[in-house]
């Protein structure tokens, strides 16, 4: 099939990349000129790993372009997928004035017949909102379709996501126009499920705001550890096992970020809101949510006493593992919190540095390596559970620290591990190990 994809961001430009792998001739759009020079060039905008190898492969191949020409790019294509940014609005309102933009110009390029698949994540409604906007700016009646086809890609693994999806969710106003989609995704031959729009713009928060949910929880039920002298890594075995219940997204730390579950569990809230629903459990999630890198930066001064002049490590900044998005990112939250408190601070990440530097203050300084970034310091904080940091040289991190000293935002470590070391170690949910 001949494919448009609006929007050459994380999302646009991974489903851009795998339709291309599976056959298809796909073009991606975007309006930023640097960006599409930068992807012609072979330089991409994320990190995201094989992405830059299925990319520089499909178009080699001849099957993957990039252009700023919408009017173009629509007028080849059988299907044409809007993944352009949502993002949230001060009041958590999602701002779909891209999503607005696309749609404008879908209605004024359009020739023929297209399906126009809605890939961004978007509140209910928005497939008709996108169809009246194409028909406002229609030269002429043409006939089109809207579909909802949300993503459920995780940032480090959303090759793996898209190739190998627990489920396909298409919602179509008819069956016809749905086996356009089914026959483009049947190469996967992954279980697919047809609704109609709203249920699948529905399907795609209520997911998100349910494993926010579990995250939230479990990082509740952790202050309770805390309090109460238990171990929230044996509490979350003993539930995970369940299976009504499972230990997927029920790991205790600093929270959730990124660029899905912050504005997505905000944009619920707002929808229901707007709808006459006060949805009362979804808002205690967001909060408690806000609540933990307040509460790690206090087990910090609790442990050193007043910050000012003291030397920490932060290991680990982007919002999660194996990407460098810094979206939402905790590092932002605890860095800029402990520099107000007067202490230095010194980090290190395996990818993320650059972005990280376009938000952090000025004063942070950077280390190529976690030993570097822990030489001279009073302290390390573990942001980032990157694979890396979970196989550290323990005993080379403590001989550079000044003192031994670690605060373990992801509860990488073991504690017993930690004592025979020599370490004080704080972590989530569990007794802190003290110097005897």
């Amino acid at each position: 099939m001949n494919i448009c994809v609006v929007g050459a961001g994380y999302v646009g430009l991974v489903t851009g990349a795998v339709f291309a792998d599976l056959g298809n001739e796909v073009v991606c759009v975007d309006n930023v000129a640097d960006k599409i020079d930068a992807l012609q060039a072979g330089r991409l905008p994320i990190y995201e790993p094989g992405l830059e190898e299925m990319v520089t492969r499909n178009v080699g191949d001849g099957r993957l372009s990039f252009t700023t020409d919408l009017t173009a790019a629509l007028r080849r294509s059988v299907i044409v997928f809007i993944a352009v940014g949502t993002p949230p609005k001060v009041d958590g309102q999602t701002d779909l004035s891209a999503v607005e933009a696309v749609a404008r110009e879908i209605g004024r390029a359009m020739e023929r017949y297209t399906v126009v698949v809605n890939k961004s994540t978007v509140p209910v409604g928005t497939g008709e909102f996108v169809r009246e906007v194409i028909e406002r700016h229609q030269t002429q009646p043409i006939s089109f379709d809207v579909v909802s086809n949300p993503e459920f890609l995780r940032e480090g693994s959303a090759i793996e996501d898209t190739l190998r999806p627990d489920r396909i969710v298409i919602g179509a106003p008819t069956q016809q126009v749905a086996m356009t989609l089914l026959e483009l995704y049947a190469p996967l031959e992954r279980p697919m499920i047809i609704t109609d729009v709203p249920s699948a713009e529905m399907i795609k928060y209520a997911s998100n705001a349910f494993l926010a949910t579990k995250i939230s929880f479990i990082n509740a039920i952790a202050n309770i550890c805390e309090l109460a002298g238990a171990d929230v890594t044996q509490v979350m075995k003993g539930m995970g096992l369940d299976a009504r219940i499972g230990a997927a997204f029920l790991q205790a730390g600093l929270g959730y970020g990124g660029s899905c579950f912050p504005k997505d569990t905000d944009s619920l809230v707002h929808t229901a809101a707007t709808l006459g629903y006060q949805f009362d459990i979804l808002r205690a999630v967001v909060d408690v949510n806000a609540g933990r890198a307040v509460h790690f930066v206090s087990m910090i001064e609790r442990a050193l006493g007043p910050l000012h002049n003291r030397r920490l490590a932060i290991l680990g900044l982007s919002f999660k593992p194996s990407t460098d998005d810094m979206r939402e990112a905790k590092s932002v939250e605890v860095i800029t919190r402990l520099v107000e408190l007067g202490a230095t601070v010194c980090a290190y990440d395996p990818v993320a540095m650059t972005n990280a530097q376009k938000m952090l203050p000025t004063v942070v300084e950077y280390a190529d390596s976690p030993y570097a970034a822990a030489t001279g310091a009073d302290g390390v904080a573990l942001i980032t559970e990157w694979n890396e940091f979970k196989f550290l040289n323990l005993e080379r991190l403590r001989t550079v620290m000044r003192r031994p000293l670690v605060f373990d935002g992801r509860n990488v470590w073991e504690a017993e591990r930690m004592r025979r070391l020599g370490f004080e170690y704080y972590s989530i949910g569990r007794k802190p190990v003290l110097r005897s």
